[in-house]
């Protein structure tokens, strides 16, 4: 039984709708050995001036974050392995880039996931992403971004849901299938295994035709290529969620042929049976 989650969000986050301290205490509950908040990081929101309902996306307050997650680290350290972490929304700017250097450099997060979620102009999570373009054309512009994303210069451990593109798509058939996209989804695992970077499981599929990004054909080639290092993220934003589908995941994972997650710490990764 998986006993990790590492992708999810608490009111820190722009779209977090529970208290951080709720969210340790769920995780608790559950069992889990580490667990780890990856507040949004959007200045890919920021660089571009993008809105989400026609108000602009409110910015994490970084200090305030870090001082309470730091403190409940403290505090629930002999409960559970609290990791304070960050999703950064890739952004190939150079001023973005530069804030996210920064914020790495001046909180020292336990680990950081990088992650794509504006291509072509629009967040991929929105239907202006998809207006106007097939589903061949959204989804390599989708997937030529994650490519790009993996040379950014700041650090990161983790990268995330690949097939974010694919979890609010409109398009009747919306799975993203490995042998539809195979010349740059095998770019982005080979890069993944040479930069030696963890590819996360998030469980947060809605509408994608899959219970997790990225899928088990996805997942198996990855792992014919030699990769060999998995993590598990839910993705909750709130409590109920956490560890969401860790049954499901566990299950593919150990049948593909994996036999441990990669808990990335400071550096260090910490191999967790599955």
């Amino acid at each position: 039984m998986i006993r990790t989650d590492m992708h999810t969000h608490t009111f820190f986050s722009q779209d977090g709708r529970e208290d951080l301290r709720n969210m340790l205490e769920k995780a608790v509950s559950l069992g889990l050995r580490y667990y780890g908040t990856s507040e949004h990081f959007d200045y890919d929101y920021w660089k571009r001036g993008l809105l989400i309902g026609g108000k602009q996306v409110r910015q994490i307050d970084a200090d305030a974050y870090f001082a309470r997650a730091r403190r409940l680290q403290r505090e629930y350290a002999d409960k559970i392995r609290y990791l304070v972490g960050c999703e950064f929304a890739y952004e190939n700017s150079s001023a973005a880039q530069e804030l996210y250097l920064k914020t790495a450099d001046k909180f020292k997060p336990d680990y950081i996931i990088n992650s794509v979620h504006v291509c072509l102009g629009n967040d991929c999570y929105f239907p202006e992403f998809f207006a106007g373009k097939s589903k061949e054309y959204a989804y390599n512009a989708y997937l030529y971004r994650v490519l790009e994303s993996l040379d950014a210069p700041y650090p990161y451990d983790v990268v995330g849901h690949i097939g974010y593109c694919s979890r609010n798509a409109v398009y009747k058939d919306a799975k993203l299938r490995y042998a539809e996209y195979a010349d740059v989804l095998d770019k982005i695992l080979i890069k993944i295994i040479e930069k030696n970077k963890i590819l996360e499981v998030n469980t947060s599929s809605k509408t994608a035709g899959s219970d997790f990004l990225p899928d088990t054909d996805i997942l198996e080639r990855y792992f014919s290529l030699g990769g060999r290092k998995v993590l598990f993220g839910s993705d909750a934003h709130d409590a109920f969620r956490i560890a969401d589908k860790r049954e499901q995941v566990s299950a593919a994972l150990s049948k593909i042929g994996f036999t441990r997650l990669t808990v990335p710490v400071r550096g260090e990764f910490i191999q967790e049976e599955l």
